[in-house]
């Protein structure tokens, strides 16, 4: 078996702004395995910034992997603790070489495009009109759960752009859910959270920077609407630490992003854990290109959750590849009129 690595570098269409400043560019890098005639691909979707595996030897590590992939999946996702993204683009490529094809990587009732996962519409950071006009195509598109990112523009704007919705509709038809990406103040959190109650919001996602553990949890306790956990879950490894967080935070959901916290194996093990505990969860993507999308759909469908996951279409880059993934109502399908175009494999 041979194994390479590339670099990619994904163009926004537009800037795309988060609570850490404004995005022009996403770096991925893909692992390729060839053997007896066939290819595998792999996504490694790093973010700079966020990802545990943000370090300087990360290309080093991919030549590791490269070069030692004989030792297999299991015994490498092992040797992988600490890049979770390369345990995931190693369980990706190893899934897409055994499979009958390589971006048919879990056949499913979805795959066959009989079913759908029902997702919500994200809306990205950014002044309050370019939100709103995010937020009204969302709607009109059918999305019957919006995602808004809250905590770069000033606060009171962003209760108008929540009061704007719930005036034009109610909890019942339209499911809000926010995600600070950290962005309050430990001291005001609360008090920002009571603002919010009033929209009869889904939840919101890790309201204060991670690692302050204690005040988290008081929040989980004493907050009016339900807290989700995400940045909180990057950089726990072991299993015991997994369920410690769990169970001091004791968090109403979490969030689930396979490129940050070891793929299908990771993520797995959080669900395990998740539903041992009674709390909620469900997965996200972390703005990789459609082939590590198209992963991480055809696994999540086999979970069979019933919420709304966070898997976007890959749409928010000029040079992503042509996929079958596509959007109606809400609803991520795999439409099988729809062709590939990725030159790796």
């Amino acid at each position: 078996m041979k194994a390479t690595y590339h670099k990619y570098l994904l163009h926004f269409k537009r800037p795309s702004g988060t609570s850490r400043g404004v995005l022009m560019d996403k770096e991925t890098w893909f692992i390729v395995l060839e053997k007896d005639g066939k290819k595998g691909i792999g996504e490694c979707g790093i973010l700079r910034g966020l990802s545990c595996d943000d370090r300087p030897d990360y290309e080093e590590k991919l030549a590791w992997t490269c070069a030692n992939i004989h030792l297999g999946k299991e015994v490498l996702w092992e040797a992988l603790i600490g890049f979770p993204s390369i345990q995931f683009g190693v369980e990706m490529a190893f899934q897409s070489l055994d499979s009958e094809t390589p971006f048919l990587l879990f056949p499913s009732g979805f795959t066959e495009g009989q079913q759908s996962i029902p997702i919500n519409g994200l809306i990205w950071m950014g002044e309050q009109e370019f939100m709103k006009e995010q937020i009204e195509e969302k709607l009109a598109a059918g999305f019957q759960c919006v995602k808004l990112k809250i905590g770069a523009i000033d606060f009171e704007k962003e209760l108008q752009l929540l009061r704007y919705i719930r005036a034009n509709f109610s909890p019942e038809q339209v499911e809000i859910r926010v995600d600070a990406n950290g962005a309050f103040n430990e001291n005001e959190a609360l008090y920002k959270l009571i603002q919010l109650s009033e929209f009869k919001l889904h939840s919101i996602e890790q309201p204060i920077q991670k690692n302050n553990t204690d005040r988290m949890s008081e929040l989980c306790k004493i907050a009016p609407f339900p807290i989700a956990l995400d940045e909180e879950l990057i950089g726990v490894f072991s299993l015991a630490e997994k369920e410690a967080l769990l169970q001091k935070i004791k968090p109403q959901y979490i969030i689930l992003k396979p490129s940050f916290v070891g793929g299908f194996r990771g993520t797995q093990e959080w669900i395990t854990l998740a539903e041992k505990h009674q709390i909620g969860w469900w997965i996200t993507s972390a703005l990789e290109s459609n082939v590590g999308l198209n992963a991480i759909a055809q696994w999540t469908y086999l979970q069979q959750s019933l919420m709304p996951q966070g898997l976007g279409t890959g749409a928010l880059y000029t040079n992503n590849f042509d996929c079958p993934l596509a959007v109606t109502q809400g609803q991520l399908w795999y439409n099988n009129d729809l062709d590939w175009d990725c030159d790796l494999v």
